[in-house]
């Protein structure tokens, strides 16, 4: 069973900085493509960033240039480093990664639990 845990959020002040980790845990084959989404109360899951397995970054308009997505292929895990957070950033993060896990060979996506990121003076 495939999981994947997050870790890293927690409170800090307007243009502070955090890291998110996400590793993944368990059986499986190969992992695709990750990326961290967020959720505020009331509002939709969103995209921040993606990163396929080659390094090709995707970022949502709204975290360019403060965000920065990697990944440690080695290890199975994802890097989030937030830069000059702002209170609009306060979000449930989520991790999800696109793992091809037995009984199939095909990919299917999987999500962490979240981590809360709280941007608040």
């Amino acid at each position: 069973q495939v999981q994947l845990v997050e870790s890293g959020g927690g409170l800090v002040q307007p243009g502070g900085s955090l890291r998110l980790s996400c590793a993944a845990s368990g059986t499986y084959f190969s992992i695709n493509v990750m990326g961290w989404y967020r959720q505020a109360p009331g509002k939709q899951r969103d995209l921040v960033a993606l990163i396929t397995r080659g390094g090709m970054t995707n970022y949502s308009d709204s975290v360019k240039g403060r965000f920065t997505i990697s990944r440690n292929n080695a290890k199975n895990t994802v890097y989030l480093q937030m830069s000059n957070l702002r209170p609009e950033d306060t979000a449930v993060y989520y991790c999800k990664s696109t793992i091809a896990a037995p009984p199939s060979i095909a990919y299917d996506d999987y999500w962490g639990q979240g981590t809360q990121v709280t941007v608040s003076s």
